[in-house]
C-alpha cells in the first residue's frame, strides 16, 4: 500500500543468508559467470582493485530476484541496489581501499532462479575533471537507457557540457547538453524570485497574511505569512505526503486539480505546526506561493515568469509546463524500471506548478546563476535574501533561505537546490565566493544527483581540502568518537519514526523504526554518509556543546531530536489484542476509508486503491509501515475509536472508526 511519499530510509541489508559457494569465485572484467539462485543463499564473488579507481558492474537477474551489494576488504558495505525484481542491476563504485573486495547476490524472494554477473569495468580515477565526469556518468552513456546531462562553470566561461544516453527511448532521440529537461523541486528558487520581484515592486510584502491574497484560505487560528510559504515553516499539510495517505498512486500518474491544493489546505483543521517555529519541507506552500503571483500579477504564472524572469535574462529553451500533459518541444522523457526490468515512462507529478514543473537547459540554468552573481533582473538584495536561511522562532536555522539551501561544501559556501519529480533529478549547485557552478539532470528515477558535488570538487581546487588534510571520501574518524553519537532521535515531523545510531567496534550503524541497519561512513567529524542510499545525518550540538539532535538529509531535509533513556520495551500485542484495532475508519479531511483487519497474525491496513500491507507494532496503539505511522485513540472505556496517521511531512491526520 502507497502510504508515503516516500521520504523513508530504504533498507539495504539482508540477514539470514548463507554461502551458495565454499569460496568467492574471482571476477574478471569482461567475463560474465552465471549461476542459480534460491531463498538462503548468497552468491559471493570477489574482485582485487587498488584505491581510486572505478569498478562497474552488471548483474542480469535472467529469472532471479536480487539484491547485489559490494563490500570493502573489511566487509564494510560500499553500495547496494535492487532497482528492478528481473533485467539488469547497475552497480558504479569508487573504490577508496586496496584489497580483495567483495560482492554479495542475495535473492529477495523465495523462487529459484538464474542470474549472470559481469564486471564490465576496472577504471583508474582520471585526474582530468572532463574525464572524471564523463566517468561519474559512464552507466548513462548507453543506447538502451535514459540518460544525464552535467555542465560546469566558472566566472561566466563554460568549462564543461555534456549529454549522456537517451532523452526518449521510444523514438532513439538522444540526450544533448541543449535538451530541456524537468528540474523538478530545482524549481522553487524561481518562484521565490518571482515573489521577490513583487516585493521589489511594492506589489506584497514577505510579511504579508497569505490571506490577504488567497481569502478562500481558512483562518486556523495563527497568520501564515508569504514568507512562511517560501521558508517551509507556514504548517500547511504537506501536499503530497496528504494526498498519498488518500491512496493517491503518482507512481501510476494519478491526476490532481491544481484546485485541489486549495481544497486540501481549506479541510486541513488545524496547522501542524505555529508558523515560523518549524521546518517542513513543503510544496504545498510553493504552491501557493505561485497562486499569490498569479492574483496580485494578474498573468498565469508561466506567462509571468516568460515576461519577467526567462525572457528578461535570456532563458530561451526556459519554460513552466502549466499542463503536465502539454508539449515541451525536444523535451526529456522520465523513466523508471518495472517489474521486469524494462523502461516505463511516468509522466511528471500533477499539480506542481510553483513547487516545480519547470524545464530547462544546462545553458539557461548557467544563465539564471550568472543573474545571481551580476543581477541584470532582480536585486542584489533581494537574491541575498533568498540564500541567507531562515532562523526559526526557537532561534535555530534551517539551512533553508527561499527556494535555495545554503551550507558549506569544504572551505567554500555553497547555494544548492535538487529535484525529484517522479523520474526526473536534478541538483543546481553555486560557488559564489568563487563565481561557479554545477548543474545535472537526469531522466532516470534511480539518478544520484549528488554527484554533482564531487564533480565541483573535480573542477573547483579551492573545494580540496589543504594539504595533509582528508578529503570527504577519506576523513579519518576515530570510530569510538561516535560513542557520544550512539542513541535514538526521533523525527520532528514523525516523533513515532526513530533513527537508532550504534557501533560495533569500528562500525557505525544507522537503523530507521521498521527497516534494516544500514551502515555509515564519516565525511566529517559529525556528519555521517548513509551508505547503500541517497542520504546522509549530521549533528547538532547545543551551546554547550551536547548533542541534542541531527538532520536527516533525503529529499529534503528533516530535523530529528534526542531522545533521553532507554528505548522501550518492544510490544508484541497478542491476537486479542490486534484484534480491538480491527475496523473500517475515515478521514473527514482527506474524504477516505481505511479497513484494518487480522491476517495470519498481524494487524493489515488497506484502502480501494491498494492492496493490504502489514503494519509493525512500535509501542502500545501505535503501529508502523515505512515511514506512516498510526496512532490509535481509545474512548474513556478504552474501546479503539480512530487513529491519527502520518508521514513525517503530513501528521495528525484524524480518521474516526466507522464500524
Amino acid at each position: 500500500m502507497h502510504l508515503t511519499y516516500r521520504v523513508a530510509l530504504i533498507g539495504a541489508l539482508l540477514s539470514g543468508a548463507t554461502d551458495l559457494v565454499a569460496q568467492p569465485a574471482t571476477l574478471s572484467v569482461g567475463r560474465p559467470l552465471r549461476a542459480t539462485l534460491a531463498r538462503g543463499d548468497t552468491a559471493r564473488y570477489r574482485f582485487d582493485a587498488d584505491s581510486n579507481v572505478m569498478v562497474r558492474v552488471i548483474v542480469d537477474q535472467i529469472s532471479a530476484n536480487a539484491m547485489v551489494r559490494v563490500l570493502t576488504p573489511r566487509g564494510r558495505l560500499l553500495r547496494a541496489v535492487n532497482a528492478s525484481p528481473r533485467g539488469l542491476e547497475r552497480l558504479q563504485v569508487e573504490i577508496g581501499e586496496k584489497g580483495l573486495h567483495q560482492i554479495e547476490v542475495i535473492p529477495v524472494d523465495s523462487a529459484v532462479g538464474d542470474f549472470s554477473i559481469t564486471l564490465t569495468a576496472r577504471d583508474v580515477l582520471s585526474k582530468d575533471p572532463r574525464t572524471f565526469a564523463a566517468q561519474l556518468l559512464a552507466p548513462y552513456d548507453r543506447t538502451d537507457g535514459p540518460g544525464a546531462a552535467v555542465a560546469v562553470w566558472r566566472g561566466r566561461r563554460t568549462l564543461f557540457a555534456k549529454g549522456y544516453g537517451m532523452a526518449n527511448l521510444a523514438y532513439n532521440v538522444p540526450f544533448l547538453a541543449t535538451t530541456p529537461t524537468n528540474i523538478g523541486s530545482t524549481s522553487k528558487q524561481f518562484t521565490a524570485f518571482a515573489v521577490m520581484l513583487l516585493v521589489e515592486q511594492g506589489k506584497l510584502s514577505l510579511d504579508d497574511d497569505v490571506r490577504k491574497h488567497l481569502p478562500e484560505l481558512p483562518d486556523l487560528g495563527r497568520m501564515v505569512t508569504v514568507r512562511n510559504l517560501l521558508t517551509h515553516t507556514s504548517g500547511y499539510r504537506e501536499l503530497y505526503n496528504g494526498l498519498s495517505l488518500a491512496g493517491r498512486r503518482f507512481d501510476e500518474g494519478d491526476h490532481i486539480e491544481r484546485s485541489e491544493v486549495l481544497g486540501i489546505v481549506q479541510r486541513q483543521p488545524a496547522l501542524q505546526n505555529i508558523p515560523g517555529a518549524e521546518f517542513n519541507y513543503n510544496n504545498t506552500g510553493y504552491a501557493l506561493a505561485a497562486l499569490t503571483v498569479e492574483r496580485v500579477s494578474g498573468l498565469t504564472f508561466p506567462d509571468f515568469m516568460k515576461q519577467h524572469v526567462f525572457g528578461p535574462i535570456g532563458m530561451s529553451h526556459t519554460m513552466v509546463r502549466g499542463d503536465r500533459h502539454g508539449t515541451v518541444p525536444g523535451a526529456t522523457e522520465g523513466y523508471t524500471r518495472g517489474t521486469n526490468g524494462e523502461w516505463r515512462t511516468l509522466g511528471d507529478l500533477p499539480a506542481s506548478m510553483g513547487a516545480g514543473a519547470i524545464y530547462t537547459t544546462l545553458g539557461d540554468l548557467q544563465r539564471w546563476v550568472e543573474n545571481y552573481a551580476h543581477p541584470r533582473v532582480g536585486m542584489a538584495a533581494s537574491i541575498a535574501q533568498m540564500m541567507t536561511p531562515f532562523t526559526l522562532t526557537t532561534g535555530k536555522s534551517t539551512g533553508y533561505g527561499m527556494g535555495l539551501f545554503a551550507d558549506t561544501q569544504g572551505p567554500l559556501k555553497r547555494i544548492h537546490h535538487g529535484g525529484a519529480d517522479v523520474a526526473h533529478r536534478s541538483m543546481l549547485a553555486y560557488y559564489p565566493e568563487i563565481d561557479a557552478g554545477v548543474t545535472v539532470q537526469s531522466n532516470d528515477a534511480g539518478f544520484d544527483s549528488q554527484v554533482a558535488f564531487r564533480i565541483a570538487q573535480a573542477f573547483f581546487s579551492e573545494l580540496t581540502p589543504a594539504s595533509g588534510a582528508k578529503s570527504a571520501a577519506t576523513f579519518a574518524f576515530d570510530a569510538k568518537r561516535f560513542d557520544e553519537y550512539v542513541g535514538r532521535y526521533a523525527l520532528d515531523a514523525a516523533p513515532q519514526f526513530i533513527l537508532t545510531f550504534t557501533r560495533s567496534s569500528d562500525s557505525l550503524f544507522t537503523q530507521a523504526t521498521g527497516q534494516g541497519r544500514l551502515q555509515l561512513t564519516a565525511t566529517s567529524d559529525s556528519a555521517f554518509a548513509i551508505r547503500g542510499v541517497e542520504a546522509s545525518v549530521t549533528f547538532l550540538r547545543d551551546a554547550a556543546r551536547k548533542v541534542v539532535g541531527l538532520t536527516l538529509n533525503q529529499n529534503g531535509v528533516q530535523r530529528a531530536t534526542r531522545l533521553s533513556g532507554e528505548a522501550p520495551k518492544a510490544w508484541s500485542p497478542t491476537a486479542a489484542e490486534l484484534t480491538a484495532y480491527a475496523g473500517r475508519y475515515y478521514s473527514d479531511e482527506l474524504e477516505t476509508y481505511y479497513t484494518l483487519s487480522v491476517k495470519q497474525g498481524a494487524l493489515t491496513v488497506e484502502n480501494r486503491r491498494s492492496a493490504a500491507v502489514k503494519l509493525s507494532a512500535s509501542a502500545k496503539d501505535t503501529f508502523v509501515v515505512d515511514a506512516t505511522t498510526l496512532l490509535f485513540e481509545r474512548d474513556r472505556n478504552g474501546q479503539v475509536i480512530g487513529f491519527y496517521a502520518g508521514n513525517t511531512r503530513t501528521r495528525d491526520v484524524r480518521f474516526a472508526r466507522v464500524r
